[in-house]
């Protein structure tokens, strides 16, 4: 057997070479490789000798050459292909073991130049990789250094790899060159065009990390795509049940509201919506806040914490029938109770802020900037004669925050860190100002509310008034806003306009 090894990333590079020559294998290997094995004092030749040529060019040719390729791509079955490689005195390889230039880690350097970049872009690696994978019947590409255990166990158990072996190795092998590719068209594309946030192309490809049980429904499949370790996606599960689609749709939610909050902070969500959400010095206080606002809807719901969860949080949260619960860090103690409820999902997520927001439609995808800006009061226009109390300032920067996370038309009444009452997705505004009223479980005098988007008419504002609010905030923007300023004035209420727009759909 036959070996031609080249890696940019030598982990483990010489054991396993180690292991392949104790096999009988003959080593041949390119320049620092070809040094590392040497210096381990394993037998190799360099690939010059094979082909009778020197690396070129400062290393930019040392593989690409017929005795190399034509040793890879011959098909052992083809009689044609077999007299080709003896006519020409090229031996048969039957593994290759290449990993590529580190381009990617290259191109995430801000101060990267065009001309580094180019450099890192490597061409003999992923024709070679290439090569090997189309031939995968007769030759095993290997790509990752976690496949060198498993391939040196099953030829010392076999003396040979298996049909499905280096089939599997070469779909991670294509994988590989298509990852690799794609990351170097991105970049370059991506010069020239720093100002421009969403790019030309979008390009959407994902490892499955996980299969679900089903989707929204039990007649729909379902599965988890992340590339790492970051945000609900890439969280660490510590306890409970498989996490299902929609755990994991809601804990997102919970997940988006409380990263909003400097302060310790808890967001009950209940079908990606809030049924309440507290803000406190205290996490458990911030807990029994959230919960008072909606403490029906809160049954069966998800949690989201954007502090350590506590022993005197846990003990809280134990009192309910919650799903699941996100947060950056638990303590030992919070742990030992959370964990005596059998069906309760636990999970840790590192926190992540992704710049664009990916949709499906028929047919296609949507994407958009993420709605990131916060809250700055300096920013907001006071649009009433009486302007808000500093209690009610408070009220409505938690107000704005929140109602940013409810579903369109969006209606939040407030006190300063604890929602109210909560009207989400309704076809009216007006509708979600009443139907927020109805499901009120808290006083709604003295409240404030938060609209995601302008009042079309006075009278989503009136009947908020009625409901007992004082004041309120919104983005304006209405051909209607002189009209509701009026009647804001002639109620007595304060309203602040911020110039943004929250919709959520």
């Amino acid at each position: 057997m036959k070996v031609l090894l080249s890696v940019t990333d030598k982990t483990g590079v010489a054991d396993f070479a180690r292991g392949l020559h104790s096999l009988g294998a003959e080593l041949i290997s390119t320049g620092g490789t070809a040094k590392l094995l040497r210096e381990a004092g394993i037998p190799v030749r360099d690939v010059s000798d094979v082909t009778g040529f020197p690396e070129m060019l400062d290393g930019r040719v040392k593989t690409m050459h017929p005795k190399i390729t034509g040793g890879i791509l011959a098909i052992r079955a083809n009689p044609g292909h077999m007299t080709s490689l003896a006519q020409h005195s090229i031996e048969p390889i039957d593994m290759v073991v290449v990993n590529l230039y580190q381009f990617e880690k290259i191109a995430a350097r801000k101060d990267a130049t065009v001309e580094e970049l180019i450099e890192n872009i490597d061409i003999g690696g992923p024709t070679m990789i290439r090569s090997a994978a189309k031939n995968w019947q007769d030759v095993a590409i290997v790509t990752s250094a976690a496949d060198y255990q498993p391939i040196l166990d099953e030829l010392k158990q076999f003396g040979k790899l298996s049909r499905e072996t280096k089939w599997c190795l070469a779909c991670d092998a294509f994988r590989v060159t298509a990852d690799y590719d794609r990351a170097i068209s991105a970049k370059l594309a991506s010069i020239g065009r720093e100002t421009e946030l969403l790019p030309p192309v979008l390009d959407v490809r994902v490892p499955r990390r996980m299969a679900l049980r089903y989707g929204e429904n039990p007649h729909q499949q379902a599965a988890l795509y992340s590339a790492g370790s970051l945000g609900i996606a890439g969280c660490e599960q510590l306890h409970g049940k498989e996490l299902s689609y929609n755990n994991l749709v809601d804990l997102d939610a919970c997940w988006q509201l409380v990263s909003e909050f400097s302060n310790p902070a808890v967001a009950i969500i209940k079908h990606t919506n809030p049924a309440g959400c507290g803000e406190n010095d205290s996490l458990a206080e911030a807990y029994r806040l959230a919960l008072a606002c909606d403490p029906v809807s809160a049954f069966g719901g998800v949690i989201g914490v954007n502090r350590e969860v506590d022993e005197e949080t846990a003990t809280e949260v134990a009192k309910l029938f919650v799903e699941a619960i996100a947060a950056p860090a638990y303590s030992a103690a919070a742990l030992a109770i959370l964990q005596a409820k059998k069906n309760l999902r636990l999970v840790r997520v590192t926190p992540t802020v992704d710049p664009i927001v990916v949709k499906s439609i028929s047919g296609g995808y949507l994407a958009q900037t993420a709605d990131l800006p916060g809250f700055d009061r300096a920013t907001c226009e006071v649009k009433t004669q009486r302007p808000p109390s500093d209690e009610e300032w408070k009220a409505l920067e938690f107000a704005w925050k929140v109602c940013k996370h409810v579903k369109s038309n969006a209606i939040v009444y407030t006190r300063a860190g604890q929602t109210v009452a909560v009207g989400a997705g309704q076809m009216s505004r007006v509708d979600s100002v009443n139907i927020a009223a109805i499901k009120a479980h808290l006083p709604l005098k003295g409240s404030v509310v938060g609209s995601d988007a302008f009042f079309p008419f006075p009278d989503g504002l009136e009947k908020a008034v009625e409901h007992g609010a004082t004041a309120f905030i919104q983005p304006g923007g209405s051909v209607n806003d002189d009209k509701v300023i009026a009647a804001a004035d002639r109620l007595g209420v304060a309203m602040v306009f911020t110039g943004v727009r929250h919709f959520r759909h």
